[in-house]
């Protein structure tokens, strides 16, 4: 990977739905050499797609939680089931498997803290495995590229 290809990523990065010919006059290309650049970042993996961000708050999902959350055992099976269920949870943006304090960061969207009590309650600390769960209210996000 060269300084242009570095180039287009950090483009991509801030404006992933810039034109091919607005990011190959960002980073001095002509298009047709840029967009084979780009295709092959994509193919080789190091671009692995394109999201949209969305606002938490319209979708209901103005709360955001980071849950520390400590297994009783951390057997091959408990840990699966737990990474496998937890998953399924649409409150669960994601899911880091980490080391420290926790062995899991889950970061969480609810609509308002009631719901994240309810969640924790009914949802989270049932998970198999789940010994401890220790919660982290987002008051403010500073976000980068």
């Amino acid at each position: 990977m060269d300084e242009v290809d570095q180039s287009i990523l950090a483009v991509l990065e801030r404006h992933g739905r810039i034109s091919n010919n607005e990011l190959a006059a960002q980073v001095g290309l002509s298009p047709s050499p840029c967009l084979r650049r780009v295709r092959q970042l994509e193919e080789s993996g190091v671009i692995r797609g394109y999201r949209a961000v969305i606002d938490p708050a319209a979708v209901g999902r103005a709360l955001r939680v980071f849950a520390g959350v400590r297994l009783m055992r951390h057997t091959r099976p408990e840990v699966v089931a737990f990474e496998r269920e937890v998953m399924k949870l649409p409150e669960v943006i994601a899911c880091h498997h980490i080391t420290g304090n926790f062995d899991y960061l889950l970061q969480v969207g609810v609509a308002d803290l009631s719901a994240y009590e309810d969640f924790h309650a009914n949802e989270l600390a049932a998970l198999p495995g789940v010994g401890t769960v220790n919660s982290f209210v987002i008051m403010k996000t500073l976000e980068g590229t």
